[in-house]
């Protein structure tokens, strides 16, 4: 490969997908990992891509709207680029009700979503039908929005790497040389590097433990549960998931939480009842302080940028992420949110 016009640093769903859109564009693209693909938070089972809300409407809200409709395109291109699925459906979620008050509140929301979504996603309350595939709900309503999706990470991350690879892209597995502006999209070690470079804390990482049972629901919506993400998956599994924990002391052990994420989801949805259990995965997921994403400039090194902070929104917000690093990086086109900008935090 000739010298790259843009070098990536990381091999998380963030470089990944800036290296796709790079490559995608014509760009000689050159990304290293220097330990495997998905290392971090982004080689994990849940894949759930969700919305905030439609209400008290904000720039991450927007951003992660646009990336949410962005995605399917998005996907289909890597899908077509490399001969291999990333397991992406648009499926939408289901959501209990658990009294009066919440089935107001979620109204309220669907009238909001009528706008805020422009009409490309509903956001509903809807009858329980008493299928075995839905939640328990108290009031015998669940809230139905069609925006969510999912993706299977590890189907994705290894189709973006052929995707950039057959657009003449390097994807190199250890140590090469980095030419050309960098991107550093390199989770947690990247936010660290980032506290101790500009004297504060911009990031640190949250634990999340998953788990992955057998259970084919592969066509049916995922569901979330006071806190907790049932996801179907095109394999036929179903991803459970998953904890936040801000102190721990091995960052890739599951324990008794994992264990008590199970008994919640069963309680949830009694049809996972005996679906055996086929793994259970910990890492850490790369936090940013504002709890959005934290993109461009590296402040006071020139030609060095950061994508880092997806956190629990990484996988749902890449597509947009992709497209405002390269067209930062490659046109000089800033369309950073100004939240999100590397430092706003502190």
């Amino acid at each position: 490969m000739t010298r790259p016009d843009l070098t990536i640093r990381g091999g998380g769903i963030f470089g990944l997908s800036i290296a796709w859109e790079a490559a995608r564009r014509g760009a000689r693209v050159r990304l290293i990992e220097t330990a495997r693909i998905g290392a971090g938070s982004s080689g994990g089972v849940v894949g759930a891509l969700a919305p905030h809300v439609p209400e008290n409407w904000n720039e991450k809200k927007a951003f992660q709207l646009d990336s949410l409709l962005m995605a399917e395109p998005f996907w289909a291109g890597v899908t077509e680029a490399s001969g291999l699925p990333t397991g992406y459906a648009r499926l939408g979620r289901l959501q209990p009700l658990d009294s009066a008050e919440a089935v107001a509140r979620a109204n309220d929301r669907a009238s909001e979503a009528q706008s805020l979504w422009q009409g490309r996603a509903a956001w509903q309350v809807v009858p329980a039908t008493g299928a075995g595939w839905e939640p328990a709900t108290p009031t015998g309503l669940l809230i139905h929005d069609t925006l969510s999706a999912r993706l299977h990470p590890r189907l994705a991350a290894a189709a973006l790497v052929a995707a950039v690879r057959a657009k003449g892209g390097e994807v190199v597995i250890g140590e090469a040389e980095a030419t050309g502006p960098v991107i550093w999209a390199t989770g947690l070690a990247g936010l660290l590097a980032l506290n101790a470079d500009l004297g504060g804390r911009v990031g640190a990482g949250v634990k999340g433990q998953a788990l992955l049972l057998a259970h084919d629901a592969r066509d049916l919506p995922q569901m979330q549960v006071d806190g907790l993400h049932i996801v179907p998956h095109a394999d036929g599994t179903v991803a459970i998931g998953s904890t936040s924990e801000n102190q721990w002391e091995d960052p890739v052990s599951v324990d008794a939480q994992c264990d008590a994420l199970l008994a919640r989801a069963v309680a949830a949805v009694p049809a996972l009842q005996a679906a055996p259990v086929l793994e259970r995965w910990a890492g850490i997921r790369p936090r940013a302080r504002s709890r959005a994403p934290m993109l461009g400039a590296w402040p006071g090194r020139a030609g060095e940028y950061v994508a880092n902070g997806g956190f629990k929104i990484g996988f749902g917000m890449a597509p947009k992420v992709a497209q405002v690093m390269v067209d930062l990086v490659l046109d000089g086109v800033d369309r950073v949110p100004e939240g999100f900008r590397v430092g706003a935090s502190l």
